[in-house]
């Protein structure tokens, strides 16, 4: 049951002439695929993908009631692509930093490390009592600076790939509009072509009433 929540998540979003404006930041004046997308309508679209995985597919449903309200389709789902591909691109750019940071704190620890190791035990005369004590002070200090640079590089890797993947899957989702009028005709045919059904019944048994 929980595979099946992940792997498919669908956005809904309602299109019309009264509801697109609220998507949007109100003190924004560009038009509308270019507009800044608001606080809350972000909030809500991160919401309905905090069950996603590695694997979910993410789709954009919308809602059009009207034909005309079509129109605003394409300039929402313009301006919400481009502002998850912005995000993704900054998130890259943190990513990078983050990289960068963790390397280099590595290094400098390491030669922390080596001159600690290499040239502080030669300082500390053998005669003294404490000597033993000191080179395990030596050792505690160069594992407690390594340990944080290792760390970052081993497991903190994970959380900025899946971010990335998921704006990135919001940036490029598939779009698929809901027509109501669609589905209005496909009952219209059905219920006449049970009309026609049901009329022939009653002739055909009306017919063999009279027959007999």
């Amino acid at each position: 049951m929980n595979g099946s929540l992940t792997k498919k998540i669908n956005i809904f979003l309602t299109v019309d002439f009264r509801t697109v404006n609220t998507y949007f930041n109100k003190h924004d004046p560009s038009p509308i695929y270019k507009r800044q997308i608001d606080h809350k309508f972000e909030e809500y679209i991160m919401t309905s993908v905090v069950t996603a995985k590695r694997y979910s597919v993410i789709f954009y449903k919308l809602n059009c009631p009207g034909a005309v309200d079509k129109q605003y389709a394409e300039p929402l789902m313009y301006a919400i692509r481009r502002h998850f591909a912005i995000k993704k691109t900054i998130r890259e750019e943190t990513f990078k930093k983050f990289k960068r940071r963790s390397w280099m704190l590595l290094f400098v620890s390491l030669i922390i490390v080596v001159l600690s190791q290499a040239f502080l035990p030669l300082l500390i005369p053998h005669d003294l009592s404490i000597h033993d004590g000191l080179k395990n002070c030596l050792d505690v200090f160069s594992w407690v600076i390594l340990w944080r640079p290792i760390y970052e590089l081993i497991f903190s890797w994970n959380p900025h790939l899946k971010d990335i993947a998921l704006l990135d899957k919001l940036a490029t989702a598939e779009i698929i509009i809901i027509d109501k009028n669609i589905n209005t005709d496909f009952k219209q045919e059905q219920k006449t072509v049970v009309e026609e059904t049901v009329k022939s019944t009653i002739t055909f048994g009306a017919k063999s009433f009279i027959s007999t």
